[in-house]
Formats: C-alpha cells, structure tokens, sequence
C-alpha cells in the first residue's frame, strides 16, 4: 500500500509550502535590505554635509554622526517655486526632512514638473517642487545655509552640497557626494586643491546679478572674485558643473528662497 505521504497531492502541498517560506524569507530579507540602505545613505549624506561645514571626522560613528548633525543642523522644506518654508509636501503628512531626496521627488508628476530645454541648463530633466535646505546653527545664530545641488557633467549626474555663508553671497565650499566622472579628469571634483578653490568665491554682484561661473580667466581677470578655475582637461565636467551650479542659484532653483533670505533674514 503506498505512503499516503508520498502521494502527488502530498508532494504538492510539501512544495507549495516550501516554497511559501522560501519567499516570506526573500521578501523579510528585501525590506530589510531596503531599510539598510535607506539608513546608510542617510548617514553617508549627514557626513557630507558635517564635512562641508568643517564638522565631521572620519573616525566618527554612525550614530556620532547622527547626534552632531542634529546638533549642528536643521534642515528646513522649501517651496522652490516661492521660496517660503513649508511644513511638508501636500498629501505626505508623514514627511521626513531626514529622508527626503529631492531627486527622488523629481521622478514624481505630482512633486515635481518638467523643464523645458531653455530651463534645464543643468541638464536634470525633471525639477523637484520642494527641496531640504540646511542650516548650520551656532546657539540661535545661523552660520550658513546648505544647498543640496546636481547636474549632468561628462558622463553622470553629480549631486552634491553647495555651502553659503550667513550673508547669503560667500561660497564656504562645494562636495561632491555622487558621480561616475572619468578618474584623473572630471573626477577631479574630489580632489582637495580644486575644492579649496571654492570658500571665499562671492555670488553675485553688487547690482545683484548671479555672476559666480567655472572656467577660464577673462582678459585682466577682472572676476576673479566670482570666478572657480575649470579642471584641467575636462571641459565638459567643468561646463556640468557651471551649469549646474547657475540653475540651482537662479529662478529656477533656490534663487526665490535667496531673495527671501536677504529682505526677510532667516
């Protein structure tokens, strides 16, 4: 008489139930992953932005980071269309200025819109409607404001920090956090003596006019005040990031929170 164990309906349902479990594990183990790397992509962003500002040391802990950030920084939801603070997006009660990525909430219709050729000088595409900014507080006072910021170069977006000082027209440094740019060529962004070119560069001009630009000198020298040396040999990267940069300071981007900074203060 056979095993009623062996029979096709019990190697069925042996199966099934196997195979049941199996996917409950890949589907635990899936969000699990996703959730570590949300968490790792949070602390390596909070890291580039201590270090922007001449906070972070290398020999500092995930959660080290964590409590110097929340004690140096606040991060602050801007309407980029007005420039005004808001509370959260519409429809994310839930909203976490920690977590939020503004390129992420460029691939959203509802929490972004398109750019039109003439726009899209940076060569996004897509421009998130709110952004997080940052600010770099000492007591009550604020120090500077951080700008997250990308562009297109050679060959990939480059996302990175752009750090102002409290008066709202001195550069304190450009990082890079992000990038598949050719090593020795436009991946020289990273490179430490390019990056000191930055502190100290103004943005505009006494009449106001956005004028802080990448590359080559002109006549006398003039802008040097406004001006950052392009890399050597990577044109194309040097041009992403001037664009780059000029959107994100223009109307297009943070340029309406500027204005309001500067006739409203902070």
């Amino acid at each position: 008489m056979p095993d009623p164990r062996e029979t096709p309906l019990a190697v069925l349902r042996i199966a099934l139930l196997v195979s049941l479990v199996c996917s409950m594990v890949v589907a635990g183990s899936a969000v699990g992953l996703k959730s570590m790397q949300l968490e790792n992509r949070r602390v390596d962003r909070e890291r580039h932005l201590l270090a922007i500002v001449g906070l972070h040391d290398r020999a500092l802990s995930a959660t080290e980071v964590a409590e110097r950030f929340r004690a140096s920084i606040t991060p602050h939801l801007v309407d980029l269309d007005t420039g005004a603070y808001v509370a959260s997006p519409p429809g994310h009660d839930r909203f976490d200025p920690l977590t939020w990525e503004g390129s992420r909430a460029a691939t959203d219709p509802v929490l972004s819109r398109a750019l039109s050729r003439s726009e899209d000088i940076a060569g996004i595409q897509r421009r998130e409607r709110y952004a997080v900014v940052y600010k770099l507080m000492k007591g009550e006072r604020v120090d500077a404001l951080i700008l997250p910021v990308r562009g297109y170069g050679l060959w990939s977006t480059l996302y990175g920090f752009l750090a102002v000082d409290a008066d709202l027209d001195t550069v304190l440094g450009l990082r890079f956090y992000q990038h598949a740019e050719t090593p020795g060529l436009g991946g020289e962004v990273d490179n430490p003596r390019w990056k000191a070119l930055w502190p100290g560069k103004r943005l505009f001009d006494t009449d106001g006019e956005l004028r802080l630009r990448v590359g080559k000198a002109w006549g006398d020298d003039q802008d040097s005040k406004w001006r950052v040396d392009a890399l050597a040999g990577a044109t194309l990267t040097s041009n992403g990031v001037n664009n780059m940069i000029r959107f994100w300071l223009g109307p297009q981007g943070y340029g309406p929170l500027l204005k309001r900074l500067r006739q409203e203060g902070f």
